[in-house]
């Protein structure tokens, strides 16, 4: 007791020994401070939204170099909502809340490729067809190297994105390495509305299947669904495998869209909310013939719509699941504009699949999978010894088991 006692004293004299140097500096002393240190405890109770603006201005005001205040925010908005253990509930800055938005929607003003990393720069993965990129002469696998004149190379790719970026009908020149071109190719290109290609098909060869591959469930998604369906219905396909395996999901609303188009007015899920529940059904009027069999390719890395899109489906019998276990979000989140252009995404429901299941995923204390998505009906993994190009049945070891499910008599 003695001891405690005595460190006690020590730390109050020693904290008024800060405070009279401060006076003798001149320096005023805020009254609260000598109430600190004294221990005298404020007997006022403070709402917690007025202890966060308190220490707010605290660090703005006295913190010992400038700040931003918007940095102070967004910080402060990040740590709220990461308080609540949530992995899906997260604040958005404006930068990433536009990019998400653009993401959703579908659209935006660029030249119309999808780019990735390249030790020159970066590389065309996809020059989107009929874009402005396209037109001007632009393909796929060109790797860009100079944006406006300045090269890029040792550039993130998001910041050369951003560069190609741009207002509408304004001009962006490219510098392109082609393969088999000995110089740099130029083009210039005028930048327009995009609306990015989420669901691409083909005939796979030898075998009659439709291939259709959607990459995430966006606002256009519905609508290119229907019209790769079509394209693959003339060409007289006995087979459709549909690719779901790396899509992070999307919009709830756009699957349940997709889902009419196999069964109408049925239960797609069971949102169990804070006080009550909702039940999300397919629309009628919209349903297609399906005259063959469709095996729907997943993975850990199918998430969210994507795996209420196979599971609903599964749920009713209409498809077979291929690949591995699905990623096991079971959430719902709303998206949240903020006036300063920041945005805030937020669980508002855990969801329940047509036959009762949550398929919630589970990790151990390292983050490891335990348990949780979509199992699939025939397990089928790739063969990383033929380095696996998605979509081609000769080195995709998965997408040749799911040809051999939809033929199978």
């Amino acid at each position: 007791m003695k001891i405690a006692a005595y460190l006690g004293i020590a730390l109050v004299f020693g904290g008024v020994g800060y405070a009279w140097r401060d006076v003798k500096a001149g320096t005023p002393i805020n009254p609260s401070s000598w109430q600190r240190l004294a221990g005298v405890t404020d007997e006022r109770k403070d709402s917690p939204e007025q202890v966060f603006k308190s220490a707010y201005r605290l660090i703005r005001d006295d913190y010992y170099r400038p700040v931003k205040a918007d940095d102070l925010k967004f910080a402060g908005m990040q740590g709220l909502l990461a308080s609540l253990g949530d992995p899906h509930t997260m604040f958005m800055p404006p930068k990433l809340a536009s990019r998400f938005s653009e993401e959703t929607v579908g659209n935006f003003f660029g030249v119309g490729a999808r780019l990735g990393a390249d030790p020159l720069g970066a590389k065309a993965v996809t020059v989107f067809e009929g874009a402005p990129a396209f037109k001007a002469g632009m393909r796929s696998n060109d790797v860009i190297i100079a944006v406006n004149g300045k090269k890029v190379a040792g550039i993130a790719t998001d910041a050369i994105v951003s560069q190609v970026k741009g207002p509408e009908n304004t001009f962006v020149t490219l510098t392109v390495m082609r393969s088999g071109s000995e110089k740099p190719l130029e083009f210039k290109i005028k930048r327009g509305r995009i609306t990015t290609p989420t669901v691409e098909s083909k005939v796979l060869e030898g075998s009659n299947v439709g291939y259709l591959s959607v990459s995430n469930f966006a606002e256009p998604t519905t609508s290119q669904f229907d019209h790769e369906l079509d394209s693959l219905t003339a060409k007289g396909i006995k087979g459709l495998v549909i690719d779901v395996r790396g899509n992070p999901g999307g919009l709830l609303e756009t699957a349940a869209e997709m889902l009419s188009r196999f069964v109408e007015n049925k239960t797609v899920l069971t949102m169990k909310k804070r006080d009550d529940q909702e039940v999300v059904k397919t629309y009628s009027g919209a349903v297609r013939e399906w005259p063959y069999k469709i095996a729907i390719l997943m993975d850990e890395n199918s998430a969210s719509a994507a795996e209420i899109f196979a599971g609903v489906l599964r749920d009713y019998g209409l498809v077979t699941l291929v690949g591995t276990h699905s990623y096991g979000k079971a959430s719902v989140q709303n998206l949240y504009p903020l006036i300063d252009k920041s945005s805030a995404k937020i669980t508002i429901a855990k969801y329940y699949l047509p036959n009762g299941d949550f398929i919630g995923r589970k990790v151990d204390d390292d983050g490891v999978y335990v348990s949780g998505g979509l199992a699939p009906d025939v397990p089928a993994t790739l063969d990383l010894d033929k380095d696996p190009i998605p979509g081609d049945p000769k080195t995709d070891t998965q997408l040749a088991k799911a040809i051999e499910v939809v033929l199978k008599h």
